[in-house]
């Protein structure tokens, strides 16, 4: 018999193509701070502050810093490569065509507009995406503590190769949310996972936990 073709539509993420990038002023790393075109290479900073920021066609490699500020920022076409940001404040941000490598821990990211987002190989302790607009955005060989998208509206997300300790989705918004790849070893408000594909191994984990939730008992 041919094989079922899937109908869970994948994220759609372009690769990022830079030009010609000069070496970004580290004096210029401030609030509302606009930044096209530059690359910070080999940082280490008490504090990375850019609320407010536009920050487009930009490349940060191996930058560290031990607080990072991104409220409201605008990331366009950003690569964050092998970064290490234990504490990142970046809600109601908005970010297009990101791409993450590296360790964030701490990401406070509740309200934000995310599209064409990628995580690659990162260590992330408490993702915080509370209310937040996500379309096509994945997670792929991530270590992740906590994602929190409560009441958050997803379309098009992908969680490979990852370990998710715990997930909360009470009261997500979920449309081609495609958690087959994903180790998930707990989950809070799995009546939110309508909307999301998971596996039929998985389905054995969380079969428990649907009938809780929607007030079967099982003998």
């Amino acid at each position: 018999m041919p094989r079922s073709r899937t109908t869970t539509q994948a994220p759609r993420i372009d690769p990022i193509a830079f030009g010609a990038l000069a070496e970004g002023d580290p004096d210029r790393l401030e609030r509302d701070a606009d930044l096209e075109s530059v690359q910070y290479a080999d940082l280490s900073l008490g504090s990375l502050d850019l609320p407010g920021a536009l920050v487009s066609s930009s490349r940060f490699d191996n930058v560290s810093a031990h607080e990072t500020d991104l409220k409201g920022a605008r990331l366009v076409e950003v690569e964050l490569d092998r970064v290490n940001l234990p504490v990142v404040r970046a809600a109601r941000g908005q970010w297009r065509d990101v791409r993450v490598t590296g360790r964030l821990g701490s990401l406070e990211a509740y309200e934000s507009q995310w599209r064409g987002v990628h995580f690659v190989g990162c260590k992330l302790s408490f993702v915080n995406l509370r209310g937040a607009e996500l379309l096509d955005v994945a997670f792929t060989d991530c270590l992740i503590e906590e994602l929190d998208l409560v009441s958050a509206s997803a379309r098009r997300i992908r969680v490979e190769g990852c370990r998710v300790a715990r997930l909360n989705v009470q009261h997500a918004r979920l449309v081609d949310v495609d958690l087959r790849g994903a180790t998930l070893e707990s989950i809070d408000g799995v009546t939110g996972l309508q909307g999301a594909t998971i596996s039929p191994e998985q389905l054995m984990t969380v079969a428990p936990l649907l009938a809780e939730g929607v007030g079967i008992r099982v003998e």
